[in-house]
């Protein structure tokens, strides 16, 4: 809890993590490749995770994260710190999932089938994990500016400020497409 002084709250401590992603950004930055590799052994996971809530299937969400590391090393001495580094890492990163899906229609990609399974052969903790999944699918169709919206609120639990920093849109706009998200769901569910 952080001390409040006159109903204002202090700011958090500075995270040591931070710091170490901001060195490892500086000496990347300078073409050092230690520091560029530790830096994307760092955020990889992250990386992955974000592009696999995005596209539901692991080989492409993989496909897509090494291309991530691609264009970061591309861009990165161009990061000029405006943003936080994880902020510039997820607009790559959903960049990239666009790209990834522009190229899935022009090639008539469908959405991969479930595989049918007999409700008589669900456990409970299938039930509840394809339930999610049919989810996460569903908000998948969701029109491009809701659907980005839900899955940095929701999947990765980014504030209304940082989903809209990363969205490059105002932040009562990011509350707007998640309340237009979560009609469009209900009437898919």
């Amino acid at each position: 809890m952080h001390a409040q002084v006159m109903g204002l709250t202090a700011a958090p401590p500075p995270d040591p993590q931070d710091a170490l992603t901001d060195a490892l950004v500086a000496r990347a930055r300078r073409g050092d490749g230690d520091a560029f590799g530790a830096l994307i052994e760092s955020q990889y996971d992250r990386i992955y995770r974000t592009a696999w809530r995005w596209c539901g299937h692991p080989t492409d969400a993989e496909d897509i994260a090494q291309d991530v590391c691609v264009k970061i090393g591309r861009a990165i001495a161009a990061f000029d710190g405006r943003s936080a580094f994880s902020s510039w890492v997820y607009r790559i990163t959903l960049n990239a999932v666009r790209d990834w899906q522009r190229a899935g229609a022009r090639r008539g990609r469908h959405a991969h089938a479930y595989a049918e399974v007999s409700p008589s052969e669900v456990e409970p903790e299938q039930e509840a994990a394809a339930t999610s999944r049919q989810l996460w699918e569903a908000v998948r169709t969701l029109p491009e500016k809701q659907r980005d919206a839900v899955l940095l609120v929701y999947a990765e639990e980014l504030s209304h400020a940082e989903a809209a920093a990363i969205m490059g849109i105002k932040e009562a706009t990011v509350g707007f497409h998640v309340f237009e998200a979560r009609k469009t769901l209900r009437g898919l569910l």
